[in-house]
């Protein structure tokens, strides 16, 4: 059968998966959500902008004739990666998802894992700090229920509209990041904790080695769930493996 691929993007993994999809001629089009200002350039069609729910996706891959959808969407995009399983249960499509291995505490590390926003907005009471908040924008909202700290926004593009964190920083810049460049900006502002999400993966870790080093302690924010079982592996060689021979089970 002949692969007529999407790949829902929106991680550093999607952009390499892309060329490598490219460069094996493989039919696909990329996928991204919208919330970045400028996407990097890629070798493939892309779209921007969400489907509509499940549905919505569902009439997207019948009226594009989509053979196979691989999610490269970032672990925290729970509801996206929910719509893609269940559209292609629903249609019986195969799907893949790349997931990264999730960051596992080292000697020296000093982390409080925590279930998820709330519980990391919670765990904010008490003295005044500065704090980094590496989230990105989605959720910077609800850390104004804490508002008597002073707030370090690291953001890939500028605020639409100014947060409504009263005490605030904003660092406007695109990763990959490095430990020397995250141990200098803590230093700069003086971070006292980090507060990140178990995104996984090598390109955004430096601010966990940054905050080692620094003896920080860091807030983790665990992954969401989701509610239905789907195909996944942590390598994209396996995901390309999976595309070339059409959707055959390879025990990832």
């Amino acid at each position: 059968m002949s692969v007529n691929l999407l790949i829902l993007a929106g991680t550093t993994e999607a952009s390499q998966l892309a060329k490598q999809v490219s460069a094996a001629k493989i039919k696909a089009v990329l996928s991204y959500a919208g919330r970045v200002e400028r996407p990097k350039p890629q070798p493939l069609p892309r779209r921007i902008g969400g489907f509509g729910g499940v549905e919505g996706l569902k009439t997207y891959l019948r009226e594009n004739s989509i053979t196979h959808v691989v999610d490269t969407t970032h672990p925290f995009a729970v509801q996206m990666s929910q719509h893609a399983v269940d559209a292609c249960v629903d249609l019986d499509l195969p799907l893949m998802a790349f997931s990264r291995p999730e960051w596992k505490p080292i000697a020296g590390d000093n982390w409080t894992e925590v279930e998820d926003i709330p519980a990391a907005v919670s765990a904010l009471k008490g003295a005044k700090k500065r704090i980094m908040l590496a989230l990105g924008r989605m959720h910077l909202e609800a850390f104004a229920k804490q508002p008597h700290h002073r707030y370090l926004l690291r953001l890939v593009d500028p605020p639409g509209k100014e947060p409504s964190l009263p005490n605030h920083d904003i660092v406007v810049c695109r990763g990959p990041f490095t430990k020397e460049g995250d141990l200098a900006l803590m230093r700069d502002y003086n971070i006292e904790l980090v507060v990140c999400k178990n995104a996984g993966g090598v390109a955004s870790r430096a601010k966990l080695d940054a905050a080692r080093t620094l003896s920080l302690p860091v807030i983790m924010i665990a992954r969401p769930r989701l509610d239905r079982p789907r195909l996944e592996t942590g390598s994209l060689s396996k995901v390309m493996q999976w595309l070339v021979h059409s959707g055959t089970d390879l025990g990832v």
